[in-house]
């Protein structure tokens, strides 16, 4: 079935500007898609280096397209589009990061399971999703977070 719709479940992350860059990129997938759901925005503490804090939320869309041409025809147009430039150094600052975590219920990029920003707005959208590496549910195992992690009310994706 060439036109079936996958489920699609991005994280999206962001620590230049990213009160605004997060609903504008929001606004860039739902331009690209058929947005379902998105999470409320948490705020962590950068991983693997010092610098400004990000705001992660995630997204659920519904789309045709496979994982690597999702990736090519949606993901990389929009974090360019933002200002994205990828260098040597993977965790630099960035207006926007945007990664697949599920497709259809299948775990994409094993190290993003390891992380809070990614576990705790997953859970919002999918509560009941068997965690791949801990195999308790997102919503038990968001619930065990060690690290800090702070629900942002002030920044509302619509």
């Amino acid at each position: 079935m060439a036109n079936e719709l996958h489920h699609v479940y991005l994280d999206l992350g962001s620590n230049v500007e990213a009160e605004n860059n997060l609903p504008r990129a929001v606004e860039f997938l739902r331009e690209a898609g058929i947005v379902d759901s998105v999470s409320s925005v948490w705020e962590t503490e950068s991983v693997g280096y010092d610098g400004p804090n990000f705001l992660n939320a995630c997204v659920l869309m519904r789309s045709p397209l496979s994982p690597a041409e999702f990736k090519e025809q949606v993901i990389r147009p929009i974090e360019s589009k933002m200002g994205r430039v990828r260098g040597k150094d993977k965790n630099a600052p960035r207006p926007i990061d945007i990664d697949i975590v599920l497709f259809n219920e299948t775990p994409h990029n094993a190290q993003t399971w390891e992380h809070a920003f990614v576990i705790v707005p997953l859970a919002e959208l999918l509560p009941n999703f068997c965690h791949p590496i801990l195999g308790a549910s997102l919503s038990l195992v968001a619930g065990q977070v060690q690290v800090w992690i702070k629900k942002r009310e002030d920044v509302v994706i619509s």
